[in-house]
């Protein structure tokens, strides 16, 4: 029977609906009710809830167990991660300018109470004395993972260091919290400050009708005439990739490659040198040389040493084809009339054309086989065949914006998880595509909680009478966020803090990115794909010139995610302040292929790893696409819809959540540990 828990701590009787119980299906946050003016309490009184609970675990005088020590903390801020959980999550898919500054008031103070935990020194010793245990006591492998993740926890949040360098570390703690958010600020205000309006029509050139007719809607909801393009990707990427306007690509490029970098109230370059260097001092002061030292410390891939032979290994593959790459769209634009060197707002326009040319294929064909609600469903016949999963509409649980469309997930009789999806961009919400939670799933004395999950993207809306019609790009996405939703629905752990999603980042992405090779699959896309107006299944050609460009500048796109990777690397190497424009110093970092433009920036808009936790862990992608290139060749090998092998997938890795080391997660799948070949065989590296 599948339990979940209604109970929250006594916060006290008041009209605030975060301080109350939720009496709502399953016990779903109550959007409609919480206003702004309610988080600021109720995170203070939640705040002062766990500080009591800590206390109560200091003050027993019996000796400390895993049970009274190690459980008891899994509960402590019961309440607080279920309030702040609505308040951080909305703030980055449902904004203003007033639950911005709340955000920004309440994150010092959530910061402080962080540090006063993980710095507690007679909490540590009781924690520590049952680490000490730790070999006398009968403990499974999810709670021996649990108590040494707990120890080390402590110890990485500088319990002990002495009480001068603790004040520095939890100073330098709350700063680094209230920067991350003022980045993801910046970079929304200027992704909104940004508009192209193009009052003539020759200006649409080359772009497909769809992309018009949405700009033209766009136009109309702004009260202008003509057509509007913003800096939201299902605007931006196709302008990019297909108005023949040179200088109009030119000028939406810019904006969007400088977000952050515009000396502006947004302008972003001072909150990364600060931040950089205040991650070091963190970092040096627990003992480390730098701060990608101590990340790695903590993950699959555990010294700088091995993360920089594994981006020699993929950059010696991966380069000679992406300089390959470039000459070859170089040499096709040359043929048909453009200036070399190509520019940066030029290789998406001409990469596209050459790979029409050269696969007798535009992908916009694709889209009216991709209505976004037929791509959901085959999402979840999926998940049926692989899982025996099902997803009911639920009409009855409270929404956060109307976009959203809410999902019982059920596996037979048994109660999963409650599912968002919000598909579509707007204002309020940052630019990307994203997985998390409202609530983690955990089992603590046999108390199942299911989870509550996100999934947050920025689709192609509907335009006029049309559906949302779906680019082939964001499918992939669709299905990669929905990787990452099965990894939080499918957990079946004991402790929220190693549940789901909780795992080693470099292997958080396995289960997503596998999940993107079904697209190229015909035995897949046959299930769904059925254009939005005929009901005619996609044909045949289409799938196999969608495989057939599979591999088209694959040297190209991998060398730039390695870019990204060494950027990020570079950023979290250093041990003393950067000096000079962030624009130089990226410069420095990136293999960058096509000519520098001055005042483009990726770093000053690289909100994962400045506010997404992924500092120090973007190589984590291309790490994965190792693991998630492996996984899948044994699921062709075996069948795409084997269910055995979709079990074991979900028996060994998805329900799992983090309470194995990943690398012997993935040996229990594969009877093996990863081998870089299915990659290099996928990319075409290896020809």
């Amino acid at each position: 029977m599948t339990i979940v828990s209604t109970a929250v701590p006594a916060l006290g009787q008041s009209d605030n609906p975060l301080l109350e119980p939720w009496n709502t299906p399953y016990q779903t946050p109550p959007f409609s009710q919480i206003r702004n003016e309610h988080y600021a309490p109720a995170m203070r009184a939640a705040i002062k809830e766990a500080e009591n609970n800590i206390n109560n675990i200091i003050k027993q005088k019996e000796e400390a167990t895993f049970d009274n020590t190690i459980v008891a903390l899994q509960t402590a801020s019961q309440s607080l991660d279920r309030i702040s959980s609505v308040l951080f999550n909305l703030n980055e898919c449902n904004t203003d300018s007033a639950m911005q500054q709340i955000v920004m008031e309440l994150t010092p103070e959530l910061t402080r109470y962080e540090n006063s935990v993980s710095m507690n020194e007679q909490l540590f010793a009781r924690v520590k004395a049952v680490y000490e245990q730790r070999d006398k006591l009968e403990l499974t492998t999810e709670q021996r993972t649990l108590l040494e993740d707990t120890y080390k926890g402590f110890v990485r949040n500088g319990v002990n260091l002495s009480s001068k360098d603790k004040k520095i570390f939890a100073k330098n703690s709350e700063r680094l919290a209230e920067l991350s958010q003022k980045m993801n600020q910046n970079v929304l205000a200027d992704n909104n400050n940004y508009i192209l309006h193009i009052t003539k029509k020759r200006d649409l050139n080359g772009l497909p009708e769809n992309v018009i007719a949405a700009a033209r809607q766009e136009a109309e909801e702004r009260e202008l005439d003509g057509w509007v393009f913003t800096l939201a990707y299902p605007s931006f990427g196709p302008f990019i990739t297909y108005a023949d306007n040179r200088n109009l690509r030119e000028e939406i490029w810019r904006a969007y490659n400088s977000r952050g970098n515009r000396g502006n109230e947004n302008d972003n370059n001072e909150i990364i040198r600060e931040m950089t260097y205040l991650r070091y001092q963190q970092a040096h002061l627990l003992g480390y040389a730098n701060y990608s030292e101590y990340v790695l410390s903590n993950r699959m891939c555990e010294t700088p040493a091995q993360l920089s032979k594994f981006f020699n290994q993929l950059l010696d593959a991966s380069m000679p084809f992406a300089i390959q790459d470039l000459k070859e769209v170089s040499s096709y634009a040359s043929r048909h009339g453009a200036k070399l060197p190509l520019q940066r707002w030029d290789f998406s326009y001409w990469s596209e054309k050459m790979k029409q040319d050269k696969y007798d294929f535009d992908e916009e064909l694709l889209r009216p086989y991709f209505q976004l609600e037929n791509v959901r469903q085959g999402i979840f016949e999926l998940y049926g065949r692989l899982y025996g999963l099902t997803f009911k509409e639920a009409h009855d649980i409270d929404v956060y914006h109307p976009d959203v469309k809410v999902y019982e997930v059920f596996d037979g009789n048994r109660f999963m998880a409650v599912l968002y999806l919000d598909m579509h961009p707007r204002a309020s919400k940052r630019s990307g595509a994203w997985m998390t939670e409202f609530r983690g799933q955990s089992n603590i004395g046999g108390n199942e909680i299911r989870p509550l999950i996100q999934v947050v993207c920025n689709f192609s809306k509907p335009v006029g009478d049309k559906p949302a019609l779906l680019s082939f790009d964001e499918v992939e996405t669709f299905m990669h966020e929905f990787g990452h939703a099965m990894h939080g629905m499918l957990s079946d752990c004991t402790y929220p803090s190693i549940s789901g999603t909780s795992v080693k980042r470099d292997f958080v992405e396995l289960p997503s990115q596998v999940m993107e090779n079904w697209c190229y699959e015909p035995e897949f896309l046959n299930t769904f794909a059925r254009h939005y107006q005929t009901g005619a299944t996609i044909p045949l050609d289409y799938i196999q010139k969608i495989r057939a460009a599979e591999k088209y500048l694959a040297g190209w796109l991998c060398v730039r995610q390695l870019s990204l990777g060494l950027a990020d690397f570079g950023f979290h190497t250093i041990t003393k302040p950067i000096e000079g424009p962030i624009e130089d110093f990226e410069r420095l970092h990136m293999k960058e292929l096509l000519p520098a433009v001055p005042g483009a920036n990726t770093s000053t808009a690289f909100t994962h790893i400045f506010a997404g936790g992924y500092a120090s862990g973007y190589y984590g992608y291309k790490w994965a696409e190792v693991l998630d290139a492996d996984v899948f060749a044994k699921f062709k090998k075996e069948g795409i819809f084997n269910k055995a092998t979709a079990e074991s997938f979900r028996n060994e890795i998805l329900s799992k959540g983090g309470t194995e080391h990943p690398a012997v997660l993935f040996r229990n799948f594969m009877g093996r540990d990863p081998k870089i070949d299915a990659l290099l065989q996928r990319c075409g590296f290896n020809n």
